[in-house]
């Protein structure tokens, strides 16, 4: 005969599975990944992406390729950041934070600057003046 608890152990080991995934994926999105203190990073844009799950921009920093996270993209947008107003080749400046593992060339940005002008993505998060 089969004990109960094999079906509840079942349920649970399927439960605590699927809340750490959910977790994990829920973290990578918001800040928790990133190291505290500010970064900049300077290069030339290699790609552009402005769409889900948020809009990206791949660096070319001193001969490292760099991925740059922005806001999703209604947040970038609204900030006045959109595919015309940057294009490939254009020098920028990324200020956020960088990856815990500094082993990824990763980033989330809550500036950016591009042809002098400045678009705060995450404007409560900006470091002072």
């Amino acid at each position: 005969m089969q004990s109960p608890f094999n079906g509840i152990r079942s349920v649970t080991l399927a439960a605590a599975v699927i809340l750490a995934a959910a977790t994990a994926a829920y973290a990578h999105h918001g800040w928790s990944w990133t190291q505290d203190g500010f970064f900049e990073l300077r290069g030339k844009i290699t790609a552009i992406y402005i769409g889900n799950p948020h809009a990206t921009l791949d660096v070319d920093a001193d001969g490292e390729a760099w991925r740059v996270d922005l806001a999703p993209p209604s947040r970038t947008i609204a900030a006045g950041f959109t595919e015309e107003v940057a294009k490939v080749g254009d020098e920028v400046t990324a200020i956020g934070h960088r990856s815990r593992d500094e082993t990824e060339k990763w980033m989330k940005a809550a500036r950016v600057i591009v042809n002098g002008k400045a678009y705060d993505v995450y404007p409560d998060r900006v470091p002072p003046a």
